[in-house]
């Protein structure tokens, strides 16, 4: 049987934990008086936590300095750790582990490739970290999505390479970095959003045991 490397993004892909960043980031906002809603947060997905802090800055054309924004960073994080807190694997999204479940038992490749410094804490609390043979998060790469780093590493790392790699992703940023790397890119999310992607699925319930078939081949 072919082996390949399944690549999962983690927040908004894996596990509903975008709505904490969002109410972490809106926390920060409103302490600058910038109104920040679900829209603008499209804009921070994929992004890293410095980039996605400028962002929020820039919409409300506030100055900064860098010890003001190593503050806000600082913040923003231990706020968002305590909404993970009481986290379980009620947080993983639906059809995730029956496509974990399958690729396992097809011995295929399985790594997380995130912008998340959260990573390892959030997948132990849902119970599925020994689902991954490996994980590359934002302790470990220096260039944000969309460049390919962190999926790239992710492949080596397996000692899979990137054409035969599948990305899942639900932000432009991703797939555009899947694509860049050669790889398979699967949007989970809005076709009008993750238009680039070459396949595009509203979750992972309408992922079906053919498809992934397909994919390993």
């Amino acid at each position: 049987m072919n082996k390949k490397a399944f690549i999962f993004d983690l927040d908004g892909v894996i596990v509903d934990t975008a709505k904490y960043h969002f109410l972490a980031w809106q926390k920060i906002a409103q302490s600058l008086n910038i109104n920040f809603t679900h829209e603008d947060n499209e804009l921070l997905k994929g992004v890293s936590r410095v980039r996605s802090l400028d962002i929020i800055l820039g919409l409300g054309n506030v100055q900064a300095s860098q010890e003001d924004k190593d503050k806000w960073l600082i913040q923003k994080n231990e706020d968002y750790l305590s909404y993970l807190v009481d986290m379980n694997e009620s947080e993983i999204l639906p059809g995730v582990l029956k496509i974990l479940k399958l690729l396992k038992d097809k011995n295929q490749g399985i790594a997380l490739g995130s912008a998340s410094k959260n990573a390892r804490p959030i997948l132990e609390k849902t119970g599925i970290l020994s689902y991954f043979d490996v994980i590359v998060d934002g302790n470990d790469v220096t260039n944000a999505k969309p460049d390919p780093e962190v999926f790239l590493k992710a492949a080596q790392l397996l000692n899979i390479d990137a054409k035969n790699s599948i990305v899942f992703e639900d932000s432009v940023a991703g797939i555009q970095a899947a694509n860049i790397g050669g790889m398979v890119s699967v949007g989970i999310g809005e076709e009008t959003i993750l238009h680039e992607a070459q396949y595009i699925f509203k979750d992972f319930t309408e992922i079906s045991s053919e498809f992934i078939e397909k994919l390993i081949g």
